[in-house]
């Protein structure tokens, strides 16, 4: 066999040339390919070719026909009387990036089940036994692991978490404690920058010490964002090279300044560290290196530590200035850098980190935080000063984008703090506060990815009420989406029409009804927006906006505790009549379509007025044996009594056409 590492060989050569090269890197000597399968005649070579995704991601190139090139390998080997085998390993992460050849065989290596990994803690605990004696430490149990099994189930995390237990048995003591994810990462992580602070930093307090951790912990975090930022899992040593030395170059006012010192390039900052996974490759004679933490869930927690530190900092700044006679504005460069380019919506594992860490603020500092978010939000979409970190740029993005995204970012991190807030709090000053919420959401949508702009809407949890006589919005983290039907509208609240309104009497005897805009201006608005989701409501109301102009813009509120446009109304009686659904419902269907009719839909247009009011009494012939003749004679009897603008007799005479003189 003859393993061949992607990221020890060319990634621009061919394929023999790679597995001749790693020939040599193993033997020292230069042989090619058919001297090496003739040296052992009749038997099966087999080339592992092992890393396929550190040659996808540490060089950035396309590979789509690699596997493609290997089977043209293959072929032409067997041609030539030397058939060969071949392996290709690579990690789920990017095993869609590659086009397989026909009849590839592909294996997952599945994570461990629990009998797995109890045989692994028994190989572990036996070969560190003696170890363990002298350190007066206890094997480490399936219990202990178990509880984190998401990790344990992966064999490289789980010897991360034995090497952490391995110290003074942290992990078997924390199984009797209340230990969630993230205190388990904390402590996973202060350990690890602990010991490799120590390592260098010798002599030193601990308070120094502590001090130094918090650096190492905050280049980490800024790895992560390196790579949130990017839209990434990974960052290359030049992405690192370009960020790390921008954002870390000066501080905060706050008392962690020496935190943000510039640093080293990126392969000294992640060299030493277990939970880095490191992708190489070669590429026209030069190495390429590419970063990941070894568990998607370690960069998400880090991203949301260092948000929560960073918060804390302009906390404190604004605790301290509330003692001084002039208050100068938040300073919020560092923040806005980090949250200006992606959403954090996009990995809700950081807002679930977040949400836990803000959890255990006192109520001062969080009362001064939801002020601080309120202001910086008020004034995110007004024009700043390119400002200390104008250099940091991990992806090229408009003023508008950066504007939505950070915009969009302050208003998760309100929902990050637990509490319920309304468009009252974000918008005290405008006079409808609804339609700034509006053209806000326009805005986001606009300027970010679809995937981002419906993880937002899928992240925000939003609740129309009122306050008084004022429509607002509660917005909270929704955790039902997308499991769940959004609420049901409600077009009383569309149209801002209070409940005291809908008790006036005029009101009950049906003078309100409304158009709410012209329809052929919605269906414009359609084609004119290229919304897929819109195109997709334009489609499917299209026949029927067709035949009845204003059907869909058309509402009618003759219930005090709903208004119907005639489109539902119809669709509604049309699922009702398919289905063997309630009687009560329905009737119910069929009294708001009569309704509806009698009252003259739509007010202005004779021929609409006349084919809603032939497909309602078409139906109700068809279907009055499951009214009965009682309640089918009293839907008749209420549509000859017509209350619209045109004469009893028109509509009376359409329903004895249809329905018959019985």
């Amino acid at each position: 066999m003859v393993r061949v590492p992607l990221r020890d060989v060319p990634a621009d050569a061919t394929l023999q040339v790679q597995i001749e090269q790693a020939i040599f890197d193993t033997t020292g000597e230069r042989a090619t390919w058919p001297e090496v399968v003739g040296a052992v005649p009749g038997a099966l070579p087999v080339v592992l070719l092992d890393g396929f995704d550190e040659l996808l991601q540490a060089t950035g190139v396309s590979q789509w026909d690699y596997l493609q090139n290997v089977a043209r390998f293959q072929r032409r080997e067997a041609a030539e009387g030397r058939a060969v085998a071949v392996v290709v390993t690579t990690r789920t992460a990017v095993a869609d990036r590659a086009r397989p050849a026909q009849d590839t065989v592909a294996l997952r290596l599945e994570p461990f089940t629990e009998e797995q990994t109890a045989r692994w803690l028994a190989i572990w605990n036996t070969a560190n036994e003696t170890y363990f004696d002298a350190a007066g430490l206890r094997p480490l149990s399936l219990a202990a692991v178990t509880r984190h099994r998401e990790l344990a189930s992966q064999p490289l995390l789980l010897l991360m978490l034995a090497i952490y237990d391995a110290q003074d048995n942290a992990l078997t003591a924390d199984a009797t404690a209340d230990l969630d994810q993230a205190d388990l990462y904390e402590r996973l992580l202060s350990r690890f920058a602990w010991r490799e602070v120590t390592k260098a930093a010798t002599g030193y307090p601990d308070s120094h010490l502590a001090v130094l951790v918090e650096e190492e912990l905050l280049r980490l975090s800024l790895v992560a964002f390196a790579g949130f930022n990017r839209g990434r899992q990974w960052v290359t040593e030049a992405d690192l090279d370009a960020d790390l030395p921008v954002l870390l170059r000066t501080g905060s006012a706050g008392p962690t300044t020496s935190v943000r010192r510039a640093l080293t390039i990126g392969e000294t900052v992640l060299g030493r560290f277990f939970f880095i996974h490191e992708a190489r490759a070669r590429r026209d004679g030069q190495a390429l290196q590419t970063y990941e933490f070894l568990h998607a869930t370690f960069g998400e927690y880090l991203a949301a530590r260092a948000l929560e530190r960073e918060l804390g900092d302009l906390v404190e700044d604004d605790l301290r200035q509330s003692r001084r006679s002039r208050v100068a504005p938040t300073d919020d460069d560092f923040l806005h850098a980090l949250l200006s380019f992606s959403a954090i919506s996009q990995r809700r594992t950081t807002l679930d980190f977040l949400t836990d860490r803000l959890a255990g603020w006192d109520e001062q500092r969080r009362n001064a935080l939801r002020a601080i978010l309120l202001d910086l939000f008020r004034r995110a979409l007004e024009p700043r000063d390119r400002g200390r970190f104008a250099d940091y740029a991990p992806t090229p993005l408009s003023v508008p984008a950066r504007h939505a995204v950070y915009s969009a970012n302050l208003v998760l991190l309100l929902v990050a703090m637990g509490s319920p807030f309304t468009t009252n709090d974000l918008f005290p000053e405008a006079d409808d506060r609804i339609e700034e919420w509006r053209r806000l959401t326009l805005l986001w949508k606009s300027q970010l990815r679809p995937d981002a702009w419906s993880r937002l809407v899928g992240t925000l949890g939003v609740q129309r009420d009122w306050a008084g006589e004022h429509r607002i919005l509660v917005l909270s983290r929704d955790r039902t989406w997308p499991d769940t039907n959004a609420p049901a509208s409600d077009l009383y609240w569309t149209r801002d029409v209070l409940t005291v309104d809908k008790g006036d009497p005029e009101f009950v005897r049906g003078s309100f009804s409304w158009i709410q805009g012209n329809d052929r201006l919605r269906q414009w608005q359609t084609n004119f927006h290229c919304d897929p989701l819109d195109d997709l409501a334009h489609h499917a109301l299209e026949p029927l906006a067709t035949a009845i102009e204003d059907a869909v813009t058309m509402v009618h509120g003759y219930w005090d505790d709903r208004a119907i446009s005639a489109a539902q109304s119809l669709i509604t009686l049309w699922l009702r009549v398919s289905v063997d659904s309630d009687p009560d419902e329905l009737l119910d269907a069929f009294r708001i379509a009569v309704e509806i009719a009698r009252r003259g839909f739509p007010p202005t247009g004779v021929d609409a007025r006349r084919t809603y009011r032939t497909i309602l009494l078409r139906t109700l012939r068809d279907h009055r044996d499951r009214l009965g003749p009682t309640q089918a004679a009293a839907l008749r009897k209420r549509l000859e009594t017509g209350t619209g603008t045109d004469e009893p007799a028109e509509l009376a005479t359409l329903v004895e056409s249809i329905l018959g003189a019985d």
